[in-house]
Formats: structure tokens, sequence, C-alpha cells
């Protein structure tokens, strides 16, 4: 079944539920690389901000066999859990002085996104840019962010440079940087609680994990001053992308290949990372003595 046909069919099975105080209505929504996906919205009179739910999770669940009631009822519990009680007030988001000190950055891909770069402010770096979004918190809303659009910029009477000078020390500060072993993450997945890898521990660990505290977005962690520096320990290091929310360190002992490498970040993304959520197939690399992060090129036969 189509995704539209499903979200058609979800949209009248929820108006039945919520009866005449509340509308339903579907919309598409563009997320990171070009992907768009199918959300569904419960608009009522005594709410201005309302959580937006996405279908495409649920229509898997359909073809393998569940129920349409059983669905209907979950997207009623996900939207009781997630709506603010009463009307929240949006206003501060126009005030430039109350949101500046959580305007963050993170990492995407140029190459999927041009539509999207159009949109918003950014700055490059190598095949990737940096953009910017508000990280709120609250009762009202609890955790989440807000992407940074050229229409906010007009609206606070910023500009890119200083967006970037607020993100680069909001950032670090609100997700601090963390950088564990692929052994202790897979650890920890299973259920295994493991401390997180101290830059002076263990100097022979051979993949390690650099993320922020949250593990969302972390990717952003290698351009953290300092960071590369510290955790390279006098050594050149691969850098491979494992996604938007982490990267991956390997020390450059001379026992890997280039190419091997790269390949190996390609067919991760094309099979086992949400298309969403891939960072780039490039293979990234921190000179040490030069203090920077570089592509490698690698030469077609």
């Amino acid at each position: 079944m189509e995704i539209k046909e499903f979200a058609a069919i979800v949209r009248c099975a929820m108006e039945r539920e919520v009866g005449r105080n509340c509308t339903v209505e579907l919309q598409q929504v563009k997320k990171n690389n070009g992907v768009v996906l199918h959300g569904l919205l419960i608009r009522s009179q005594e709410k201005n901000v309302i959580p937006t739910i996405y279908l495409e999770p649920f229509l898997e669940a359909y073809e393998a066999g569940a129920a349409l009631s059983d669905i209907t009822n979950r997207l009623m519990g996900i939207y009781r859990e997630s709506v603010p009680v009463g009307k929240v007030n949006m206003d501060f988001f126009k005030s430039f002085n109350l949101v500046k000190d959580r305007i963050c950055y993170r990492l995407i891909g140029r190459r999927g996104n041009e539509n999207l770069l159009e949109e918003i402010p950014y700055i490059e770096f190598l095949d990737l840019v940096l953009c910017f979004y508000y990280a709120y918190q609250g009762k009202a809303l609890g955790e989440g962010t807000i992407l940074v659009h050229n229409s906010h910029v007009e609206m606070w009477g910023t500009c890119t440079a200083e967006l970037l000078r607020l993100a680069q020390s909001n950032t670090p500060r609100l997700f601090p940087w963390r950088c564990s072993s692929l052994e202790n993450i897979l650890e920890e997945i299973s259920g295994h609680d493991t401390p997180d890898v101290s830059i002076d521990e263990d100097p022979e660990v051979s993949i390690r994990v650099l993320s922020n505290a949250k593990r969302v977005h972390g990717a952003v962690c290698m351009l953290y001053p300092g960071v590369l520096e510290k955790l390279a320990a006098q050594e050149n290091v691969y850098i491979l992308p494992s996604s938007v929310h982490e990267v991956l360190l390997l020390a450059d002992r001379g026992g890997e290949r280039a190419d091997e490498l790269k390949n190996m970040i390609a067919e991760v993304n094309s099979t086992q990372v949400p298309p969403e959520e891939v960072l780039s197939d490039s293979l990234y690399y921190y000179d040490y003595s030069e203090k920077r992060v570089k592509i490698i090129f690698l030469e077609i036969p």
C-alpha cells in the first residue's frame, strides 16, 4: 500500500475518534537529505502547539498485520502524551535576546539538501554544511529543536556570522561531547551500562564513537574546539561519518586502506542508516600536524 493511501485511511479513522471539536490534517514534512515524511496533525481551538506524528512506521505495522483500531489507539495515545496542556505563549521566539542563549548548530550534507539550503542560513564545511537551530526545553514543550530559517534571521535582525558565534559557544555547553569505544556502545544498546572511554585511557581502542551526551546530531562534535586534537593523541585519524548523530574515529596506523573504508561508509549508509540520517559518503581525515579535517579524495584507476 502507498503511504498516501494509508494516510487517507488513517485520517478518516482518526476523524471518527476525535469528534467534532478537533480536525485531523495530513502534512508532508521535508526532512534532511530531501526525505519527505507524512505527518498527522490533530488540531483543536484550545491548543496552539500540536505534535506532528509521522505515519511511515504505522504503515509498516499495518502491512505486518496490525489492526487499524490498534493503530488509531496508539496515535491517540501519542497525541495525548505529546500535546501541551492549554495554549503555549510562543511570543518569546520573536525576541532574539530570549533565544540567543540556545542557538546551536549541527552538520548535514550539502548533497540532497540543495532546496533546503535556499531557505536557511548555513556555513559550508568541506562537502557538509553547518546549519542552526533553537534547542528548546521547558515544562510546556519538553525538549526539541526548531530549525532556523532565513525568515527568523530577518525577524531577529541578526546575521549568519552572529549565529555561528553563538552556536560555537552554546552547542558544546548544552550538548557536551562524549567519546566511547564501539564495544561500549554496542554493550549499552544491548542493556549493559558501561562508562565512556576517557581520552587518557586505553589508547589501543581501535574504533571510537564521537557524539554528544544525548547522541542526537552529535556528528558536529568533531568541530568542537580542541576535541579532535585531544582524541587524536598525536596521531592522524580517519573520520567515518556514521550518521548525523555520530562519527567513528580510527587512528591511522598504516593498517587500513582508505578505499576500503570509503566503500564501507557508502555501503552502511545505503543499507543500515535511515535516509534522513545519512551525513555523507565521504571519508574524512584529521591531520594532527595541521590540526584540521580534510576529505580523502581517491584516484579513480
